[in-house]
């Protein structure tokens, strides 16, 4: 079983079309899948969009009536995967945004490497229609700034669109004593990356362009206060997955001629 988890806060113009794109992408690809969301208070219509789908997909909602942020969104949805399987050591979960920046297309090449023996595939992204400089400058140093954070052969710390053997996730939460994730936004995607890979003995990377020209709204993030606030997590936290775990990188996407695509990693 493969579990689709997907933290979202006012993602009504984006969610629904998500998930109607991971349905189009299971058919061409069939596995058997779970689709987890959780509406972390919306305040638009969130709600009425994930509605409808309930009774065409095999989605659970789970809904927040009070802000809980993202991390503990996304705590929330991983600890349900790992409550409803059977078989942790062959299941897995993906975790990926709802504002349509993951591509679900790239969902079959992760499914494929967890399938082929890995326990965590990770993805590097290039970034494409992102408008502000700062955020894309920021992307790029978070690994300096996150400097308490290190996972063998990763490069793209934060992407957060990541696939994770729930056996893995089962012995993170294990060994952390109270909530896995002590961080939120960014920082929470590498501090999840770096803990479930304490816990790992293969790290795929599979590089992947992030759309941010398909987001309807504009950014929530300043990238100015982001830098600091990476730089603060980065000096308490101290995770450092083991260097003899084994990373594979794949070979790169390629962009549409016409797409302006600007790296992320150097």
């Amino acid at each position: 079983m493969l579990y689709l988890c997907i933290p979202s806060h006012d993602e009504a113009a984006t969610v629904g079309l998500l998930l109607w794109k991971i349905r189009k992408t299971f058919q061409a690809f069939p596995r058997e899948y779970q689709i987890l969301v959780a509406d972390d208070a919306s305040s638009d219509t969130t709600a009425e969009v994930l509605e409808p789908y309930a009774n065409v997909l095999p989605l659970t909602i789970v809904r927040h009536g009070e802000r809980h942020g993202y991390a503990r969104s996304l705590e929330a949805l991983l600890r349900l995967a790992v409550e409803r399987t059977d078989r942790p050591k062959r299941d897995a979960v993906i975790v990926m945004h709802a504002d349509f920046a993951h591509g679900p297309e790239y969902l079959p090449e992760l499914v494929k490497r967890l399938e082929g023996g890995a326990d965590i595939v990770t993805t590097e992204a290039t970034l494409a229609g992102e408008p502000s400089r700062g955020i894309r400058w920021v992307r790029r140093g978070a690994r300096f700034l996150l400097r308490g954070v290190s996972v063998p052969g990763v490069r793209d710390l934060c992407s957060g669109f990541t696939g994770y053997r729930l056996m893995s996730v089962k012995n993170a939460l294990r060994a952390q004593p109270g909530p896995l994730l002590t961080t939120d936004g960014w920082t929470a995607n590498a501090e999840l990356l770096a803990r479930i890979a304490c816990h790992a003995r293969r790290i795929d990377v599979v590089p992947v362009v992030e759309r941010h020209d398909l987001r309807p709204r504009l950014s929530r993030l300043d990238p100015w206060p982001l830098a600091r606030q990476l730089w603060h997590d980065g000096g308490r936290l101290r995770i450092r997955a083991p260097r003899n775990t084994e990373a594979r990188t794949a070979s790169a996407p390629r962009a549409a001629e016409d797409q302006e695509v600007e790296e992320v990693t150097s």
